[in-house]
């Protein structure tokens, strides 16, 4: 059992942070793009961010804001241009955000972090974006989490959010988080933008350290298409409002705040996932049996992402033979005769060897988890056994149908 439960509130939910969204002119739609995440009190930051070498300004400005300070108190994320490949022009757009937001919240610039998404190559629109700042400001609430999840998104067709709570020291402390991605999801780091906010009192060194492994274990083990974004963002702010011991090394209570903000993270890195594109359900593979968790999830991972895999899961075809391809080409030693293939409960291939099997009761299985609840009967379940290692690693994609290509096809058009 988890030593934790879910609680509502998303970012909101743990103690000292406010959050709000507004539509602020900067969508062509007219639905909400401008959220604003704050702390009544300095916090704690770590980030992970895109290894794209195209990055977006707001990406080189947190890069380098973490570097001089590990501490923030507000995230300011505009969505509808991504203001990525914007030059120096862009950068500058940037600086006037950060600088507009602070003396809007009476904070320093370098207390403020930003992220942007939509459209590579399209400058922020700053009229809209200084018009809107006051009105993001006054709209903050200690219940704005779902405004703020709102007003992240773009072609996402729903908001992801999580919160958490568990007890340390006798307090109890919470963690909540907010993502947006659906398509360009393929990260080296996080995912296109998730921000998560926490109460506990912990160092900035542990506090980033716990980020990247987090980050490992859920956002760098989805993909959707196989491609990275030039904006992906994870910021974390934990305020230390739980009032609880600081966490300075490591020990049981640095592993419990750990392990939460693991499934935090693996929460919106699934809701990410089974959000992409046009999918119609969300693909778990699990690896086990490998020498290591980073090769487990290598092999995971690349399964997850093959074309042929996730087109042969939205046709509802049992075809485990892409499975094994996938597996092979994923740059991780392992004798084939070892090698063990599941498809739900449906044994497929074992040490090497392929089984016969019930194909239209495979099939149904898929067909059943593609009209399965949302995030809950709706996950295909793919196991691999590459041998008699200790390593085990999941990763998590969808399937590839039609409207996948439609929609890209058609994206600023």
């Amino acid at each position: 059992m988890a030593d934790w439960q879910e609680i509502t509130g998303g970012i909101t939910a743990p103690r000292g942070y406010q959050a709000a969204g507004i539509t602020a002119g900067l969508k062509p739609s007219g639905l909400p793009d401008l959220a604003l995440i704050f702390s009544e009190v300095e916090a704690i930051a770590a980030g992970v961010f895109t290894t794209s070498q195209v990055k977006a300004a707001c990406v080189e400005y947190c890069r380098q804001r973490l570097q001089a300070k590990q501490s923030a108190r507000a995230i300011l994320c505009n969505a509808g241009q991504a203001n990525a490949a914007t030059g120096t022009q862009g950068y500058l757009d940037t600086l006037e955000s950060a600088l507009a937001i602070a003396q809007a919240l009476n904070i320093s610039s370098e207390s403020v972090l930003l992220a942007s998404t939509g459209v590579i190559g399209q400058r922020i629109k700053m009229d809209a974006l200084r018009s809107g700042i006051p009105k993001v400001v006054a709209a903050l609430s200690q219940t704005g989490s779902d405004a703020a999840a709102g007003a992240i998104i773009t072609t996402d067709l729903v908001t992801k959010s999580i919160a958490l709570e568990t007890t340390i020291s006798d307090r109890p402390v919470r963690i909540g988080g907010i993502a947006k991605g659906s398509g360009m999801i393929h990260p080296n780091m996080a995912t296109m933008l998730a921000f998560v906010t926490c109460d506990a009192v912990v160092s900035p060194h542990l506090w980033q350290q716990m980020l990247a492994r987090a980050a490992d274990r859920s956002f760098n083990s989805i993909t959707v298409d196989g491609d990275t974004s030039t904006n992906d963002s994870l910021i974390a702010l934990a305020n230390g409002q739980s009032r609880t011991p600081a966490i300075i090394e490591w020990g049981a209570e640095a592993e419990k705040l750990e392990a939460m903000l693991t499934a935090v993270c693996q929460h919106l890195a699934k809701a990410i996932a089974r959000d992409g594109e046009g999918a119609t359900c969300l693909i778990e593979v699990e690896v086990t049996g490998a020498h290591e968790e980073l090769s487990a999830r290598q092999i995971a991972k690349t399964i997850a992402g093959s074309s042929l895999v996730k087109s042969a899961i939205f046709g509802r075809d049992p075809n485990w033979g892409r499975i094994a391809a996938a597996a092979g080409r994923a740059g991780v030693p392992f004798e084939q005769e070892n090698l063990q293939i599941k498809l739900g409960n449906f044994l497929m291939l074992e040490n090497g060897q392929p089984l016969q099997f019930d194909r239209a009761a495979a099939s149904a299985y898929l067909k059943k988890a593609a009209a399965g609840a949302y995030l809950q009967q709706d996950t295909v379940l793919i196991s691999v056994n590459v041998g008699n290692g200790h390593g085990v690693g999941k990763a998590w994609g969808c399937d590839l149908s039609y409207d996948y290509v439609k929609i890209n096809a058609e994206y600023t058009t």
